[in-house]
Parts: C-alpha cells; structure tokens; sequence
C-alpha cells in the first residue's frame, strides 16, 4: 500500500502515452478517508480530462475504480483494519460518498465470507448480505465477496449466494472473489455461474495471497479461470497466450514458482509444437 500512488500514476501516464485497443479498469484499494484524499488528488485532473474528451477519444484515458475492503468477522476486521466490523462501515461509508461525489466508481470487498483463519469454517451467511446491503445502501457500484482463506465448499458457496438472492441483493451487483488454497476455487466458480454471477477476480500466475490469512495462497489463476470458462462454452476475450507468457514473464522477474497449471500446460504444449516443427524444417 505505501507504494500504490506511485503505481497508479504510472499506470496513467502508461496508458495514456499508449492507449490499449479495448478499455481497462484499474482499481485501487483506499482503506480510509486519507487514502481517498490521496488517491483522489492524482485522480482529479484524469477526471476533468476525461469529462472533457469526446465519446470517440474514451480509450485515450484509463478507467480508475477505488475499493473498499470491509471483513465479514470481527477478529479478520480487527487484523486487517484495526478496527470493528461496524466502524469500518461507517468509514467506508464516508469514503464512498466522496467518490460518488466526484463521479469515481467503487467496488466493495468483503473478506473471509466463506472461512475465518481467526472464527473458522462457520461465518454467518446472513451477517454477509447484512454487510453487502448495507455498502449497497452506501452507495457502492459492485461487491466482491472474498473467499480469502479458498476454505470455501460447494454447499457453503451455494448456501452463501443463494442468502443474499433472499437478501434482495442482485446476481448483477455481485463479483467472486476465490483464493485457491484448498483447490476449490473452479468448482466454487461453476456454482457461482449456475447463481448467475458473471464477475470472477482472477490473478495471472495464481500470484497473491493475504498477509493476516496463513497458509492462504493467492487467487485462482487467470489462465485456469479463462480455460475453465471457454471449456463452458463461454467467449472471455482474453488471449490465452498472452496470459501464458505474462505469466511465465511476472513469475522469473519475482523469482516465484508459477501456480497456474493451465499456465504451465499451456506454455509446454506450445514449446513441444515449436520443437516439433523446428525438427520438420529441419
């Protein structure tokens, strides 16, 4: 976090020196009023500037989303945000405010709706959609429910999607969040699917994890996630190549293993087919 201003103006500067062909949302997290404060001083002149371009000219400038992060238990809102589950609202609550104010999209995450490292396995469905409703209420633009320890089960993630579908609180409204640690990431993505959810976080290379959850390893893998989705039927338009080789780049500069196995699959058929023809040309 000490660093994010840093990033986010570069990846501003980045993107508008060499507009990408499709648009982007980078999203930044601001976890108080300062952190807005901050984050809003960069934002301010790509706001006037993007008010000021016409329709045609809109890829010229990033898309920029700030987010919230609020716990589903006490002890994981303590750790992470030093503070109750209800202070943190009430925060947030501000924060989201100024950013309607000021036109700046929000996504709300919600953290260890699915497992605790601190309460366990049993975090109340129904105090969830409690804590979505009430950032819903606050004004934010999407929830992210975070399975931030990947303890999540398939009858847990249903029995947790279909809470908040009596919560009155829309599929649409809704993205998942699933970190991998226990390998049920997919399978808790294809009940996510069937509840209707269409927003999936994913990280390139499974790269990630939660400093205040031991053990927990990061988000499922992108390659996996977009293999998985097409599998169904489904059109991502992401390149799957491209991941492969963003992942292989981001995982020998950080010197980590790669955790996708897609990402790995993916990049050893591809240098089997190009031995393969190089032998033929030969």
């Amino acid at each position: 976090m000490a660093d994010s201003e840093d990033i986010m103006k570069h990846l501003i500067e980045t993107h508008e020196a060499n507009p990408p062909p499709n648009p982007i949302y980078y999203s930044f997290l601001v976890p108080n009023l300062r952190g807005f404060e901050n984050a809003f001083h960069i934002l301010e002149p790509l706001q006037v500037a993007k008010n000021a371009s016409d329709t045609t000219d809109e890829l010229a400038h990033p898309n920029i989303e700030l987010a919230v992060f609020a716990s589903a238990t006490e002890a994981f809102s303590q750790k992470n945000l030093n503070c109750s589950v209800a202070e943190s609202l009430q925060r947030f609550d501000q924060i989201i405010g100024k950013a309607k104010q000021a036109k700046v999209r929000i996504r709300a995450y919600i953290s260890v709706v699915l497992g605790c490292p601190y309460e366990g396995y049993d975090v109340n469905p129904h105090r969830v959609a409690e804590i979505a409703a009430s950032l819903l209420e606050s004004g934010a633009d999407e929830i992210a429910l975070g399975d931030t320890t990947g303890m999540g089960t398939v009858p847990r993630t249903a029995t947790l999607l279909n809470t908040m579908k009596s919560a009155g609180i829309r599929m649409e409204d809704l993205a998942m969040h699933f970190h991998d640690t226990y390998g049920q990431a997919l399978v808790n993505t294809a009940v996510s699917l069937e509840h209707g959810i269409r927003t999936f976080d994913a990280s390139i290379a499974g790269l990630g994890g939660c400093p205040f959850s031991p053990g927990a390893t990061g988000n499922v893998g992108t390659e996996d996630m977009v293999y998985f989705l097409e599998g169904l039927g489904m059109d991502t338009g992401v390149d799957l190549n491209g991941l492969a080789d963003v992942g292989e780049w981001i995982t020998e500069e950080l010197d980590v293993p790669n955790a996708s196995r897609v990402g790995k699959a993916w990049l050893g058929r591809r240098k089997l087919s190009e031995s393969q023809m190089r032998e033929q040309g030969a």
